[in-house]
């Protein structure tokens, strides 16, 4: 699964030309802005894409427009799509009650950006594992190095991951985040790969949370 990059902004097509050289073995999510119409949703449906994502974050522009974001997702219930959340960790406790309220799927990001110094017992992780009560809520396990305060390996962002399963196993995702932009430290790959046993440790979870969530989120 491709999410496509803030970087390239409304502008779909590079995503869209990874996903038709997959030969159908990808699918993507798009990030759009209020010139697209039921043309271009369609295009992207066909296209593969199957989700939009919104970001908060205020080194990205902070939150979007609300009436936007309220009219988008009227769209993704139409097409059956869903709603990828990126956040700041205080954004979660901020907009609480409005994603509880989400009449679709909708995939909360890097963990919800939490800061693992604050602990597991911090207001917005305790909001995200009660945010997983919803059956229409996800969460990613992925952004290690985004989660973690002591740095390389990032061990320390593993306790949230396992609670986030262990709250929801059947509705979490994990991904690599490459190519990493915005990083305090760029981390290796393999070694966020290596983090997933410690966040999963059996082969059967393992297998849940890298194919069959991922399989029924986006209809593979």
């Amino acid at each position: 699964m491709i999410v496509h990059a803030s970087c390239h902004g409304a502008d779909m097509r590079v995503t869209l030309d990874a996903i038709a050289r997959s030969g159908g073995r990808y699918r993507g999510t798009a990030i759009i802005d209020e010139s697209g119409g039921e043309r271009e949703f369609q295009k992207m449906h066909d296209g593969g894409i199957r989700g939009v994502r919104f970001n908060f974050v205020r080194h990205l522009g902070g939150r979007p427009d609300m009436g936007f974001f309220r009219k988008t997702v009227e769209r993704l219930r139409a097409m059956g799509w869903h709603l990828i959340l990126h956040l700041d960790a205080e954004d979660l406790v901020e907009f609480e009650s409005t994603f509880r309220k989400l009449p679709v799927p909708f995939v909360i990001d890097h963990m919800g950006r939490v800061k693992a110094a604050d602990g597991l017992d911090q207001a917005p992780f305790r909001v995200l594992l009660s945010c997983l009560k919803n059956e229409n809520a996800w969460v990613k396990i992925c952004g290690a190095e985004r989660v973690s305060s002591k740095g390389p390996p990032f061990t320390d962002a593993v306790p949230f991951a396992r609670a986030l399963i262990e709250a929801a196993p059947e509705r979490v995702l994990w991904g690599t985040d490459w190519p990493h932009p915005n990083v305090k430290w760029m981390p290796d790959d393999a070694a966020l790969v290596d983090l997933l046993p410690l966040m999963a440790p059996d082969a059967a979870l393992q297998k849940q949370i890298l194919v069959d969530n991922p399989a029924r989120l986006y209809g593979f």
